[in-house]
């Protein structure tokens, strides 16, 4: 069954568009989209809430849910389909779940998710490390002048 396996990722390797862009549940995205109207071509926007991602590999999909004109709509979009020009993450959101389905039911006023804030955990931004050198260099260099005094 491995060799099956291997065969299947070598596969969907050719198929896949790379690193694809870092979202989960929860997050606002802008999906932009090729779309085809006769002989024109543009790109048309989809902007909402993902409530899921599913499968993996080259078959990986996510599910995104927005309000059009106080009706809600979603749409499931294959992560590394040619169409997709690009996916924007607008607001990170803070969710306690991997689906949110049980947003389905709920007004517009309800179904609102709270905005991840730089000091929350799981995806606050990385301090790089010399900025941690430069603040241990600091008392080291004041503590000798103090010791001469």
């Amino acid at each position: 069954m491995k060799g099956l396996q291997a065969i299947l990722h070598q596969v969907e390797a050719k198929y896949s568009k790379g690193k694809p862009v870092d979202f989960k549940a929860g997050d606002s995205v802008k999906v932009s989209l090729k779309v085809k109207e006769g002989e024109k071509e543009r790109v048309q926007a989809y902007e909402g809430v993902v409530i899921s991602r599913g499968k993996d590999g080259s078959r990986e999909t996510f599910r995104v849910r927005r309000i059009s004109y106080g009706v809600g709509v979603e749409r499931v979009f294959p992560l590394h389909s040619p169409t997709i020009v690009k996916i924007d993450v607008t607001k990170r959101g803070v969710a306690f779940k991997a689906r949110l389905f049980h947003l389905r039911g709920k007004s517009a006023k309800d179904s609102r998710i709270a905005e991840m804030r730089a000091t929350d955990k799981g995806r606050a931004p990385k301090v790089s490390g010399m900025a941690f050198e430069a603040h241990a260099e600091a008392p080291a260099a004041a503590a000798p002048e103090a010791a001469k005094a």
